[in-house]
């Protein structure tokens, strides 16, 4: 016999439930992040294995050292750890010494995630404080870049380099694109920045496949793509009128978005949606912020990158963007108390 449907069901709040989780988010980001992560171990072979891996353990085992033992597990398996170490090693230089991307990973847990309380209430984005710890204490390390020429199981001395140690690699150094355009105004061919076959950080290899992820996560609606369109959309017209004043001088806008790590900081870091504003206004506020100062940093700075400042800089200003975009609620008005 059928039995007949209640007429009056009692059941508590939540009453809609979305089938996002932390765990799943992660997976997505990390699945996106896969081909261009594969690109770096083609264009850098092993070394990018062991500085991805370095920096990846760094990160997983402070969060086993510093999670307490009752959510150790929980932590573990949400992937933010994991996804942490590989965004850290993704924006390293491939010869960098493995004890360095560990000590990277350390501190990107340690001071950009844990100090703050755990997922969730972190300020800055914790693989860009990594990497801002490591690029103010080894400057000359993490400006040494290597051609991404050699066979996939040439070893870089420099990755077995013990701590107070350095090895002389001048032999097989080579500029940055953006360094090429800003120190010698040589610009780099698109094509090259397309595919990834420049000098760099392992993250900034194809510039096809970090869009190509993006995608992906826009379509499992991992991100909020107001960020990264207000990002790259600031530095395309920013660009374009400086080359209005002097095109010899200034990159082109195509070149200002494909080179660097802009298309990996403005996809897979700014949109991390603990670190950036939670209102669509403030979202177009906080890309277009991030948009000037890369442009800014780049073209005046004395640096020829300036992703990694530009999103911990307008990350810092990111509650004061949340106060002031807030829509007002029904019935009240602006500056009430109650």
């Amino acid at each position: 016999m059928k039995q007949r449907d209640p007429e009056l069901l009692l059941q508590h709040a939540p009453f809609l439930r979305q089938g996002m989780t932390t765990p799943t988010a992660m997976g997505d980001v990390l699945i996106a992040l896969t081909p261009a992560t594969l690109a770096g171990l083609w264009y850098f072979g092993i070394s990018a294995v062991l500085v991805i891996g370095a920096s990846i353990a760094g990160a997983v085992l402070t969060e086993i050292a510093f999670i307490g033992t009752e959510r150790r597990g929980e932590s573990l398996l949400d992937g933010s750890g994991l996804l942490t170490g590989l965004l850290l090693g993704l924006t390293l230089p491939p010869g960098l010494p493995m004890w360095m991307a560990f000590l990277g990973g350390v501190i990107a847990l340690g001071l950009g995630k844990v100090i703050w309380g755990g997922l969730g209430n972190n300020l800055f984005n914790p693989a860009l404080v990594g990497r801002a710890f490591l690029l103010a204490t080894f400057p000359i390390a993490m400006t040494t870049w290597t051609t991404p020429d050699e066979a996939f199981w040439t070893f870089r001395a420099t990755n077995f380099d013990i701590p107070f140690t350095y090895t002389e690699v001048d032999g097989i150094t080579a500029a940055t694109p953006l360094g090429l355009m800003k120190f010698e105004q040589q610009v780099m061919p698109l094509s090259n920045l397309f595919m990834g076959s420049t000098s760099g950080s392992l993250g900034e290899t194809s510039g096809l496949l970090l869009i190509l992820g993006g995608i992906y996560l826009y379509i499992r609606r991992d991100l909020d793509w107001r960020v990264p369109v207000s990002i790259l959309l600031t530095v395309l017209v920013f660009s374009a009128t400086l080359g209005l004043f002097d095109s010899e001088r200034f990159p082109t806008p195509l070149f200002s978005v494909f080179s660097g790590g802009l298309l990996l900081g403005a996809i897979y870091m700014a949109t991390d949606p603990v670190t950036s504003p939670t209102t669509p206004t403030g979202t177009w506020i906080f890309g277009i912020g991030i948009g000037l100062l890369v442009v800014l940093i780049r073209v005046f700075g004395g640096m020829p990158e300036g992703v990694m400042y530009a999103i911990l800089l307008m990350n810092a200003a990111t509650p004061l963007i949340d106060r002031f975009t807030q829509p007002r609620v029904f019935g009240h008005m602006r500056g009430d108390n109650d």
